[in-house]
């Protein structure tokens, strides 16, 4: 069996709701006032995968320096508005080889990033791109 995660999520007035993962010390804004959910899924697929490349390139001891992740989704226009089309674009700072920043990549996105596995489960298609720019962040 897995790991067991509880999060509990409270409405407050209007449309806002402040949710709680149990065990963290920060709470997320939902609604009105905060976020959408299916905006903070698509910044949860950037924070997954730039996680595990960070990790993956530090383990290769890859001088990275930095990272950015833009991300982009496209969602369907009938109900339920999942979406068809997200995008990754991965900028890398540091004097990093572009093979194995493209295989850290690729490591996230086809074995480690749970995030990308879920939303390519609901048919989305995901692509990616990625740049490196040598020298400090």
């Amino acid at each position: 069996m897995g790991d067991e995660i509880k999060g509990k999520l409270r409405w407050t007035e209007g449309t806002q709701f402040i949710g709680r993962i149990e065990g963290e010390s920060c709470a997320v804004v939902l609604g009105e006032g905060g976020i959408s959910p299916m905006k903070l899924l698509l910044l949860s697929v950037a924070g997954c995968t730039a996680y595990d490349v960070v990790m993956i390139l530090q383990k290769m001891r890859e001088p990275i320096r930095g990272l950015e992740v833009e991300i982009i989704g496209e969602r369907r226009e009938e109900h339920p508005r999942i979406y068809r089309k997200v995008h990754i674009h991965y900028r890398i700072y540091g004097d990093v080889s572009k093979e194995k920043a493209k295989r850290a990549i690729e490591l996230s996105q086809d074995k480690y990033c749970s995030a990308s596995a879920h939303i390519k489960l609901s048919g989305a298609e995901v692509t990616y791109s990625f740049e490196i720019i040598p020298g400090k962040a």
